[in-house]
């Protein structure tokens, strides 16, 4: 484990994880992927899967907004891998970075990948604040990020990394101890960078971190949902749509009957699923002013950029 940021103790981790998705519901989630069962568990059957799950498994806080609004202290949803696909595959919703993670990281054990739940810090403050997953293929890891949603998986090593997409723009610097992701992803007006920081770390350490963002949590209060496509990208952030394309980003203030339309006609959520949201505050909420201030402005620049 690198280090111990915010207080977290360099803890055993579940090393031999414990795979809970059976093998019905596994087919049934493969097949709602479009992808047939790996043969084996190499590097092409991990990018023909985690492109799979970029096109069609969200990044969206509905179900977990609406969990808010009970205002109790009740355990968050889709934690549970189960619970997390059967509602996927019911209502077309994914979730926040620790379920969605957790999702993926039980799909690919299951699928023979030797896997690894990690944690890292959004905007690299220091403080861990996101979950994602590696997998180790022929001694070289492989970041699948569930938030990120790249498209492909990202080589991690001693190297520099850049995609090149216009689109689904990634860099990575791998730094002196642990590496930095930069990601292109509006309203972000750059690449907006991940620090890889705990590496492994186990499952109770991620519903610990779910737990807490009960009241922290930059998706508790408006919606966020994102969704990939063939060479764009949609990305709905509170009233705003954002779609992006090769040829920039079009941003435009939806009205509340367009946030709907946008949620089940971009995004894949259920009729039903939104109208729970509705019911339950969320689209009041999304359009409420936001309280706080702004996080101050990005000071660290991307490789890239660095000597140009």
């Amino acid at each position: 484990m690198l280090g111990s940021p915010q207080g977290f103790s360099n803890r055993a981790v579940d090393v031999c994880f414990d795979v809970t998705l059976a093998a019905a519901l596994r087919s049934r989630v493969l097949s709602r992927l479009g992808v047939d069962l790996p043969g084996s568990a190499d590097l092409g059957a991990l990018r023909t899967i985690y492109r799979a799950w970029c096109a069609r498994v969200p990044f969206d806080n509905l179900r977990k907004m609406i969990a808010l609004s009970t205002g109790d202290s009740r355990p968050l949803p889709a934690m549970d891998a189960t619970d997390f696909f059967k509602s996927w595959l019911r209502d077309g919703c994914g979730g926040t970075c620790w379920p969605t993670s957790n999702a993926l990281f039980e799909l690919v054990t299951s699928l023979g990948f030797v896997a690894r739940r990690v944690a890292g810090s959004m905007r690299d403050c220091g403080v861990v604040n996101h979950g994602s997953v590696k997998v180790a293929i022929d001694g070289q890891d492989w970041l699948i990020d569930s938030s990120m949603l790249t498209n492909a998986p990202l080589p991690l090593g001693a190297e520099p990394f850049a995609n090149g997409d216009r689109v689904f723009g990634v860099e990575i610097d791998p730094g002196v101890a642990t590496p930095v992701i930069w990601f292109d992803v509006p309203p972000h007006a750059d690449y907006y960078p991940c620090r890889i920081l705990l590496d492994p770390v186990d499952g109770s350490l991620c519903d610990e971190m779910y737990s807490r963002s009960h009241t922290s949590s930059p998706f508790n209060s408006h919606l966020y949902a994102r969704r990939n496509y063939p060479g764009r990208m949609e990305v709905l952030r509170g009233p705003m749509r954002f779609t992006k394309t090769s040829v920039g980003v079009e941003e435009r203030m939806l009205t509340p009957d367009e946030v709907c339309t946008a949620l089940h006609d971009e995004i894949g959520i259920s009729d039903a699923l939104i109208a729970e949201w509705v019911n339950t505050g969320g689209l009041r909420a999304t359009f409420a002013p936001r309280e706080g201030l702004p996080p101050p402005p990005l000071t660290a620049v991307r490789p890239s950029q660095r000597n140009a």
